[in-house]
């Protein structure tokens, strides 16, 4: 798309700047160069702030070539002020006068008392660790910058200032347009003997709904990050960030409306954000939450749903009879196995920063994250490497009990035990406390007489991503 303000696609005005990494356009900087380093008196942003539309304005014409440099460069040391602060972040790269470029990063090291140089993502990772500014007209700045990418950018920020549960300044562009990674829809799915294009090596997410069981290769799901789809008679939404590694099957009905999602184009957190096509609402994916727009104050958080993350072999050996993403997508991509984001899969090193930095876990280390309706909020994340040591985990969630039984591929499946302990698996069946051999479905666990175990809902993240969403929540490694 054309943009008419920029001259260029805004997409490749960025990827001139930004070093690109995997789909999203970002900076791929390795994650120490980022710590701030507190250089003067501790920071005190003014509690009301206001970004008036003159300055909204200007700030936004030091996108366009001017005639006159030495006049915004002018401007620009007499109207900055604290409320610049996170707009001078957001268009840095896209202003394309050096001299111009340097006198805002003067300005901001004056403003603020800090020195990052011009890396954005220490620039950034500061300003969160900061009390939040309440700044006027931010909102509405956000909308009239990001709309000149995509017009519809602005619908997620116009006049939403009050309609968040999340830092505006949190919110950032992940480099494409709406749907510009696009979702699967209702897409073809064939028989596990058609799919002669899996090796068994080959990584699959496998969800089973209402005994309707599927595959969806992460080869092919990389380049989409979402599918929609009736799976066992349920309307669901299985989102995939790549960013944060985290895929989760959501029922996309609430309170008897069913909720379109799409990939927005931006992120919280290195974590896309969801929108919604009736409202236009962000919507966190790891909570499936809506964070930004009129569905915030509506108490909707999406039912989520067990995903495994397993090969190919494994998952076709358990289920013969399942249904598998075709290679037949209806979009132009390379499939094969490792392609998307290779090389933001090879290393250690972020894209997109967050506020925190915790090293009890490399950032791409997996983690079995876990989080129960009616548990206070409480979650936890288990190391998968302590998981494959332990086959057979049992623990306490707040009051919710649950077993962790990993397969000798690594997958994880997650089960309500009641009152069983239990304590040795051979990958499909798990022997009790007793001696009892219970099978295990996607469903349940299966005792002999016919009891029962149900399924929890869980799924995998990247350490990094989980614990940016729950900083507070607990490690078992």
């Amino acid at each position: 798309m054309k943009s008419e303000q920029f001259g260029l696609t805004a997409i490749t005005i960025l990827s001139m700047i930004l070093a690109a990494g995997g789909i999203y356009v970002g900076q791929n900087q390795a994650m120490a160069s980022d710590v701030p380093q507190k250089l003067n008196e501790p920071f005190a942003p003014k509690a009301a702030l206001s970004l008036s539309p003159s300055d909204r304005d200007f700030i936004l014409s030091l996108l366009e070539p001017s005639s006159d440099p030495n006049y915004q460069i002018q401007e620009i040391s007499r109207r900055y002020n604290q409320a610049w602060i996170a707009p001078t972040l957001e268009i840095f790269y896209f202003v394309r006068n050096d001299l111009v470029r340097g006198r805002l990063l003067q300005e901001l090291r004056k403003t603020t008392g800090q020195d990052f140089g011009s890396n954005v993502n220490s620039w950034y990772r500061w300003l969160w660790n900061q009390p939040e500014q309440q700044i006027d007209g931010y909102a509405d700045f956000k909308a009239e910058f990001y709309e000149r990418i995509d017009p519809r950018f602005g619908k997620y920020f116009r006049g939403r200032q009050s309609l968040a549960r999340l830092r505006l300044d949190e919110v950032r562009w992940g480099g494409v347009q709406q749907d510009g990674i696009p979702p699967l829809r209702h897409p073809k799915m064939i028989s596990a003997q058609e799919a002669d294009y899996l090796g068994d090596d080959n990584v699959v997410f496998g969800i089973e709904v209402n005994g309707d069981v599927r595959a969806y290769p992460k080869r092919i799901l990389a380049w989409h990050e979402m599918f929609t789809d009736i799976v066992g008679g349920v309307d669901v939404a299985g989102v995939y960030c790549t960013l944060c590694g985290t895929v989760i099957l959501y029922d996309a009905d609430y309170g008897g409306l069913t909720h379109e999602l799409g990939t927005s184009g931006f992120l919280y957190r290195s974590n896309k954000l969801m929108y919604d096509r009736q409202t236009q609402s962000l919507w966190n994916t790891i909570k499936g939450e809506p964070l930004l727009g009129p569905l915030v104050d509506k108490d909707i958080a999406l039912n989520h749903r067990s995903v495994v993350t397993t090969t190919w072999g494994k998952w076709k050996s358990l289920h013969p009879d399942t249904k598998v993403l075709s290679l037949n997508t209806g979009h132009n991509r390379n499939y094969d196995e490792g392609v998307a984001y290779h090389d933001y899969f090879a290393t250690d090193d972020l894209m997109f920063n967050t506020p925190f930095q915790d090293s009890r876990l490399d950032n791409k280390s997996e983690v079995l994250a876990l989080r129960f309706k009616g548990q206070l909020g409480k979650t936890v994340a288990i190391d998968t490497d302590y998981l494959k040591r332990n086959p057979v985990y049992q623990s306490t969630l707040g009051t919710q009990k649950y077993v962790v039984i990993t397969d000798s591929s690594g997958a994880n499946r997650v089960y309500d035990p009641g009152g069983i302990e239990f304590v040795e698996t051979n990958g499909n069946t798990v022997t009790d406390k007793q001696g009892v051999v219970w099978t295990i479905t996607e469903s349940q666990l299966e005792h002999p007489n016919g009891a029962y175990a149900k399924r929890l809902p869980y799924h995998r993240a990247f350490w990094f991503g989980w614990h940016a969403t729950f900083p507070k929540t607990e490690l078992i490694k």
